[in-house]
């Protein structure tokens, strides 16, 4: 297989910190590959150095010529002042495309990405359906390789299966940044870890995330293993040479020489062991031994008029874990601020025990005061210590345990990653004892050494958990039960994701499964026309972004600037209102159309 680039010998360093350090490797042709490693080790910087944007302290690039490189960074620059369409237009001005295949290219692009309404600005689209015109763009360009940092982030659960079936069926080589391990599971064949606890400087396998998690650990565990037993062989070494031996012997001499190459590979040895360092998340509960924390009956919400859910009834106790999943608009943050009690159901209740403690972590992670210090922010209270678990524990200690430097604790929270600053709301939890803790997207921003201690402390948890996230791979591993919502359809619990997935197509099939109204009378012979044909062959499309009409419109009635703006309220309800009709419609026009066909080829027969 004919390689597409090589890095060799690269190194790459900002300040003080080495990101990499004589890294070397090869990337062939049709390789589908997951990058991960922790926050800060350089992902993002290698996917820059092999899209040339960047370029390396030492060491060099070799690309085989004539290949096209598409580079998709986390942070979309995409023109507000442009229409869907203008955008994609423009970003082929300087293609080899003619305009009759630039043409091409946009219309079609438009059809995958499900955009109903390519005059559209930039500007007014939501952080998911800007983060898909993103990506559709980078595809408009036919890439021979396609680099992407972090593509997941902003799409909600079906944003990525769209992502997921782009990819899956992609005729390009990939290189994907992610720490949605499902994702990674799903759509790459190899999986490479960059982090300098390898010998290397990375760890890839040829096989899916399972197989490289399994691998990981693996070398992981023996490389601590080796590190121990050098150890204790040094120890023997140090007795030794304690005792002075004389160096006159060649067996002497030799001795020595083996004693000081072992404390050199000791050294290094323990110098990327010390980098596997992980946060320590260690959640407090009260203690209680209330067998029942909380209990809902037959909750219901309806926001301007559109029912977000109804009939959801369950119960949790100590040790239960509750998920929570849906696409955007589906009422997901609405429903765990019922149960936080900062807003009531229309109909139904909730029970919570008596003097129940309940503490939320908030995606937009709005507890947090950007102005302050990090000192403050792991300190509310003040002063140079925590009280945690009845200990106290001094401030430097406590961020080194959510792996924060001391040279940190005056840097201001703004200037801060999206994983720091949830690193520092999880540090505020764990200060306070809770019954149950409510978590609205904890994984966002963190990785995936930091999700697994996530998951490991959630399961250890004494008390109850309810969390809302799109990380399939920790909600299959925490949740004894996941609670799916949908804007179109009954709320459902279920036992995994495997059994979401089987519910969602059944939902997508739903238009092929419509009963044939009046079957059980006699039907009258039609002609079936080629146009009629055509038109069958293309309305499940046509349905399908309808669909993702109604839900457009459904987003926006949930965005904050259109509840404070009763003529953008007003404006898109109707929009609303529209776009479901079109869909009853189209349903019924679909019916109508298989009913015709279904006559014409009786008539032939």
């Amino acid at each position: 297989m004919s390689l597409i680039f090589s890095l060799k010998n690269v190194s790459k360093t900002y300040g003080d910190d080495t990101l990499f350090h004589d890294l070397s490797i090869d990337f062939k042709l049709n390789e589908q590959l997951g990058l991960i490693g922790m926050n800060g080790s350089g992902k993002s910087t290698l996917l820059r150095l092999i899209a040339n944007k960047t370029k390396p302290d030492t060491g060099e690039l070799i690309t085989k010529t004539g290949l096209k490189f598409i580079y998709l960074p986390q942070e979309d620059r995409l023109n507000p002042d442009k229409t869907i369409e203008q955008l994609l237009y423009d970003s082929l001005i300087s293609s080899p495309f003619d305009e009759k295949e630039c043409h091409k290219i946009v219309q079609k692009s438009l059809g995958q990405g499900g955009f109903e309404d390519p005059n559209m600005l930039v500007a007014k689209l939501s952080g998911g359906w800007g983060k898909k015109l993103a990506i559709t763009r980078a595809l408009c360009f036919k890439p021979d390789i396609l680099l992407l940092d972090e593509p997941t982030n902003h799409l909600d659960i079906k944003g990525i299966f769209w992502l997921e079936k782009i990819l899956k069926t992609a005729k390009f080589s990939f290189i994907v940044v992610s720490h949605d391990r499902a994702f990674l599971e799903n759509v790459c064949s190899n999986v490479m870890e960059i982090g300098k606890y390898y010998p290397l400087g990375y760890f890839k396998i040829h096989g899916r995330y399972n197989t490289f998690e399994k691998q990981r650990n693996k070398f992981l565990a023996a490389q601590q293993k080796k590190q121990a037993s050098l150890s204790s062989k040094m120890r023997r070494e140090d007795e030794w040479l304690r005792q002075g031996p004389k160096a006159r012997s060649t067996k002497a001499k030799y001795r020595i020489e083996q004693a000081r190459k072992l404390r050199i590979e000791l050294f290094a040895l323990k110098d990327r062991n010390k980098n596997t360092t992980t946060v320590d998340i260690d959640f407090h509960a009260t203690g209680r031994q209330t067998k029942k924390l909380l209990r809902a009956y037959n909750l219901k919400k309806n926001i301007n008029g559109k029912e977000l859910f109804s009939n959801i009834t369950f119960e949790i106790g100590p040790g239960f874990c509750l998920g929570i999943v849906g696409e955007n608009g589906s009422g997901k943050s609405t429903f765990l601020s019922i149960l936080e009690k900062k807003i009531r159901p229309d109909e139904g209740k909730v029970q919570w025990a008596e003097n129940l403690k309940v503490i939320g972590f908030h995606q937009n992670r709005s507890k947090l005061n950007l102005k302050s210090t990090l000192k403050q922010a792991l300190n509310p209270g003040g002063g140079d210590s925590v009280n945690f678990k009845d200990r106290s524990i001094h401030i430097v200690t406590w961020a080194k345990r959510f792996l924060f430097m001391p040279d940190q604790l005056d840097m201001p929270v703004e200037r801060l990653s999206g994983g720091e600053k949830a690193r520092i709301i999880i540090a505020n939890i764990m200060l306070h004892p809770c019954d149950i803790l409510l978590l609205d997207e904890p994984t966002n921003d963190l990785d995936i050494l930091s999700l697994e201690v996530l998951e490991d402390s959630i399961k250890q948890f004494p008390g109850a958990v309810i969390i809302v996230s799109h990380d399939r791979y920790l909600m299959d591993k925490v949740c004894h039960k996941i609670l799916y919502l949908d804007p179109f359809a009954e709320a459902k619990f279920f036992k995994n994701f495997d059994q979401i997935m089987k519910y969602r197509q059944t939902i997508l099939e739903k238009p092929k499964k419509i009963k044939k109204i009046n079957q059980n009378k006699k039907q009258i012979p039609m002609a079936f026309s080629y146009k009629d044909k055509y038109e069958l062959e293309h309305i499940e499309e046509k349905i399908l972004k309808a669909e993702d009409e109604v839900q457009l419109f459904s987003d926006k009635i949930q965005e904050m600037e259109t509840i404070n703006t009763p003529e953008k309220m007003k404006r898109y309800c109707s929009l609303l209102k529209q776009a479901q009709e079109q869909v009853h419609d189209l349903y019924e026009r679909w019916e109508f159309l298989e009913d015709k066909k279904e006559s014409s080829d009786h008539a032939s027969n």
